[in-house]
């Protein structure tokens, strides 16, 4: 009697040839099991498939094939492009250093997305902090789809290096860019990337006009195309050229650890999603309205007194100034300028004309991200000081 050869494999692969002629005797109605049982089965897959990948790079088996490396090797044959192959590689290897990670996406019990926000973070991190707080962070994922789950890795990575948090936003803010073409058959095409703080802006000013009315027939991303135009054509502050009404409103959540600067605080979180360093925090709420949701006891004379927003009298005396940034050799005009705390209010610095400057946002981002120093001499000059050397400590002042 002849044992049988076939693999687990074979079996799958038989499964899914008879999967579309059972598939359409099934009620549409009763397909949702069928969809996430598709995808468990794919993420269960790719947890078997990094395993494999580990082990078939070790080998060298992809010098059979005459390839140099696992990644061009698993781009071909995997039928991937090259960043999904690299990220499928560099996946595999971060979970070998967390196995409750990879036993967890085996087991279904998280999606691969998930599995890759786990590996990016032991990346950024190292796998040693990870492991610290894999249980948890496993916990989390279970309960969250993958774009509110890497709020909370970043916001763990926040918590254990600040610093390293401020430096990837760093790397993120240098790759902005925005393209506006040339009209083609009437169009023109826009496209770009900002960071996590632009989008947001852009986003929290598109959104009110985005929104569908009575008998609306366009698409969702009409309608944005049309408020982005709304609000490129609206003016500028409208009475109030010197940039003095109100403010717009980016809504952020942040403790007062992290308004404070202080070591181990969490990042700051969007109301849009996504999070941003404790110094983007404390630069944005140099000239910012604060709701006090919860608060220590010790603080409350400093909530209730201190001032956030800088009142419009007090703008328009810091326009008539300093008139423009005050950043040496910038000549951004004051409406594209924010107020800067030199002490910041979170410091104990005042909300008065002394402690303010007019800065426009990327030498405002300087002075706060980029650990950049800036001050009024007495005779009112500014002077802006470089930081020895690339952020190697959170600024304080502003």
């Amino acid at each position: 009697m002849c044992r049988s050869s076939e693999t687990p494999l074979d079996r799958i692969m038989s499964g899914l040839k008879d999967l579309p002629s059972w598939l359409a005797e099934q009620p549409a109605g009763q397909l949702g099991e069928v969809i996430i049982k598709g995808r468990e089965i794919i993420d269960r897959t790719e947890a078997v498939a990094a395993d494999a990948t580990r082990r078939f790079e070790k080998a060298g088996g992809y010098k059979a094939d005459g390839f140099l490396g696992m990644v061009p090797w698993l781009r071909v044959n995997g039928k991937l492009s090259g960043g999904a192959a690299a990220e499928r590689v560099e996946v595999a290897h971060q979970l070998k250093e967390l196995p409750r990670t990879e036993e967890a996406l085996a087991r279904g019990e998280i999606g691969y997305l998930h599995a890759l926000t786990m590996a990016r973070t032991a990346e950024h991190l190292g796998a040693a902090q990870v492991r610290k707080a894999e249980a948890t962070l496993l916990k989390a994922a279970e309960t969250m789809d993958p774009g509110q789950f890497v709020g909370v890795a970043k916001n763990f990575e926040h918590q254990v290096d600040a610093q390293g948090a401020l430096a990837e936003a760093n790397r993120a803010h240098e790759r902005r860019y925005l393209r506006i073409g040339q009209p083609v058959d009437g169009l023109v095409r826009i496209d770009g990337l900002l960071d996590t703080e632009g989008g947001a802006i852009v986003r929290t000013a598109l959104e009110p006009s985005a929104k569908p009315a009575k008998g609306d027939t366009r698409t969702p991303d009409q309608r944005l195309a049309d408020a982005l135009v709304e609000r490129c054509q609206a003016r500028i502050g409208p009475g109030h050229p010197d940039g003095a009404g109100p403010r717009p409103q980016l809504m952020i959540k942040a403790s007062l650890d992290t308004l404070a600067g202080i070591d181990g605080a969490p990042a700051g979180e969007l109301e849009w999603g996504g999070t941003l360093p404790a110094e983007t925090v404390r630069r944005l709420a140099c000239d910012s309205a604060v709701t006090r949701i919860t608060g220590l006891g010790e603080l409350e004379q400093e909530i209730t007194h201190a001032g956030r927003s800088i009142p419009p009298a007090t703008r328009r005396a810091m326009v008539a100034r300093d008139h423009r940034c005050v950043f040496p050799g910038c000549d951004r005009p004051a409406p594209w300028c924010d107020g800067h705390h030199l002490v910041h209010w979170a410091d104990a610095g005042p909300t008065k004309l002394d402690n303010l400057g007019l800065v426009c946002r990327t030498h405002h981002r300087k002075v706060h991200e980029e650990g950049w120093k800036l001050r009024r001499e007495k005779d009112g000059r500014w002077i802006a000081t470089p930081p020895a050397l690339i952020v190697t400590s959170r600024s304080r002042s502003g």
